[in-house]
């Protein structure tokens, strides 16, 4: 049950030795069929491979359920969610970061959303300041306060600083700020 070279979502999936089909085909066939010793073995054959898919079949769902997953459909699942795993996080991690694929997209280009998606990925604390919000002058035509326009300044609070990928925490901004907005990186040591 391999998808083979492709390296598509079933790689190294295989048969279980031992393992019975739920819904033997013998058991289907006629009784007219069924003292037919030859026969027998040849339906045999087709149980020992319908039982990998009546097994897959009846757990389904474990396979994208983010919490059951076995790490590669996991890979396969955060894709369909806009997730890209790291490989050198745990399995636990990779979890997390699917199951909590929803909630990241839904709170996408904001400040909180940009803190969740860059600590999702060091691990270290997160503060962003963002410049958004309505400002106004008491007085017409003078400047108005604050910066002239929109960006976000993160930091980074981090255990060992050197560790952290910069190249990468640029990435996951890039994708969960707004693309208008330019962004500032700051990864320090956490005291």
């Amino acid at each position: 049950m391999s998808s083979g070279s492709t390296g598509g979502p079933l790689r190294g999936r295989g048969a279980v030795d031992g393992l019975v089909s739920p819904h033997p085909v013998a058991s289907m066939l006629p009784g007219v069929y069924l003292d037919d010793e030859l026969l027998g073995r040849f339906v045999t054959a087709f149980d020992e491979a319908l039982a990998p898919v009546f097994l897959t079949l009846d757990t389904l769902e474990c396979y994208v359920d983010p919490r059951l997953a076995p790490r590669d459909h996991l890979e396969w699942v955060g894709r369909w969610v806009g997730v890209e795993l790291d490989p050198g996080w745990d399995l636990a991690r990779c979890r997390e970061v699917v199951a909590d694929a929803a909630r990241t997209q839904r709170l996408r280009g904001t400040s909180r959303g940009v803190a969740d998606a860059v600590r999702a990925v060091t691990g270290g604390d997160v503060e962003v300041t963002d410049t958004g919000g309505v400002v106004a002058s008491t007085t017409a035509g003078a400047d108005l306060p604050g910066s002239d326009g929109p960006s976000f300044h993160v930091r980074v609070l981090a255990d060992a600083p050197g560790d952290v990928d910069d190249a990468h925490v640029r990435d996951v901004v890039t994708q969960s700020c707004p693309v208008h907005v330019p962004y500032t990186l700051e990864v320090v040591e956490r005291r």
